[in-house]
């Protein structure tokens, strides 16, 4: 039975708090033994997570391939960004068009655990499974280049600082550089003049020399940073098929929203696969009818979700979704029953039955 939202809330302010995120109301006198909900619909959550990749060229790359025999040194700056993952998870709202009156008998207790949006989770049992949590990408800030450490300013000998020849700076950090590799060579060959006095000494000078190494190949050969950017944007499907923009990614920006049009798009496609159906009478083979003061709950549907980007499909799958599917009820009768009442455990993402059995005594 649907109701008007000025009864909703009158009943709601006799429940009483179940946890944090759930609400258990009991049918009683005081509520005139009717309990209100609202069935979900469903809506999709679209996770994305796009890699940075940032190329610097160091001072010195037109004398990498002299000093160094590099032919590819990265020569001009560059930013890149590319769709790393993308994940589609679903959720239950509430669906304010489909609201009920769930009615039992007089001088029974029954009770209903709903979530904070009212939406029904189970009856007669507190027993609610847990959401499943979904491990979703973070974001990863870009780590420092080799000639943003400490050790990027120990190489910087006086010498370089004084020359004003870009070529004479070159050539001598190629000879800190090899003079750097005969100081390890020595070190690992126990030929060095003053050894470390114990391995953990040892590995802070060749840690010392190695970042020191880095620092004037990268002003050579070139830096890369990469870093990763994640956001979720929301879809609520409608009552057919379709594509959409859901986001976009921009060179500039990264991840943007469907509207900025520095990005090239990121589509999101619905495709109804089922419908969901009335269940059949067996002896008539017509839809049965729903039950007089019926428990409302959802046969879903089922439709598939694809991301496509440039081309390529990124995440594909099939989903149980509420919109496409029908409402049915519960003859209210079976959580009554005085030597033998039933619970109920719903499915909140679609409003879907999981679970009808005894309650045990």
């Amino acid at each position: 039975m649907r109701i008007l939202t000025t009864i909703t809330v009158a009943l709601l302010l006799t429940a009483s708090a179940f946890g944090q995120m759930t609400q258990k109301l009991t049918a009683t006198k005081v509520s005139e033994y009717g309990l209100i909900y609202n069935l979900p619909k469903t809506v999709f959550d679209v996770t994305i997570e796009a890699e940075r990749i940032v190329n610097e060229p160091g001072e010195y790359y037109k004398y990498a391939k002299k000093y160094l025999d590099e032919d590819n040194p990265i020569s001009e700056r560059k930013e890149s960004w590319r769709v790393k993952s993308v994940m589609v998870t679903s959720r239950g709202v509430a669906d304010e068009s489909e609201r009920y009156l769930m009615q039992f008998k007089k001088g029974t207790s029954p009770y209903l655990i709903v979530n904070e949006q009212n939406m029904p989770l189970a009856i007669n049992t507190e027993n609610v499974p847990d959401n499943v949590a979904v491990d979703l990408p973070k974001a990863i800030a870009a780590q420092p280049t080799p000639l943003q450490t400490a050790a990027a300013q120990q190489v910087i000998s006086q010498e370089m600082l004084q020359s004003q020849s870009s070529a004479k700076r070159a050539e001598l950090a190629a000879q800190q550089i090899y003079a750097l590799r005969q100081s390890r060579t020595e070190l690992i060959t126990g030929q060095a003049d003053q050894m470390p006095p114990d391995g953990q000494a040892m590995q802070l000078v060749l840690d010392n020399i190695a970042a020191q190494e880095a620092a004037l190949t990268a002003m050579f050969v070139g830096t890369e940073q990469v870093s990763t950017s994640v956001r979720t944007f929301s879809f609520e499907p409608d009552s057919v098929s379709s594509e959409v923009v859901i986001a976009r990614l921009s060179n500039v920006n990264g991840i943007v929203d469907r509207y900025d049009l520095s990005g090239d798009p990121i589509y999101l496609s619905l495709e109804i696969v089922e419908k969901g159906e009335l269940p059949v009478n067996d002896k008539t083979g017509q839809a049965k009818q729903f039950p007089k003061g019926g428990v409302a709950y959802r046969i879903p549907g089922k439709a598939r979700i694809a991301i496509e980007y440039k081309g390529d499909i990124l995440f594909a799958q099939t989903f149980d979704v509420a919109q496409y599917g029908v409402v049915f009820g519960i003859d209210p009768s079976i959580f009554t029953d005085r030597k033998a009442p039933s619970y109920a455990i719903f499915d909140s993402e679609t409003g879907a039955v999981r679970e009808i059995g005894a309650v045990k005594q």
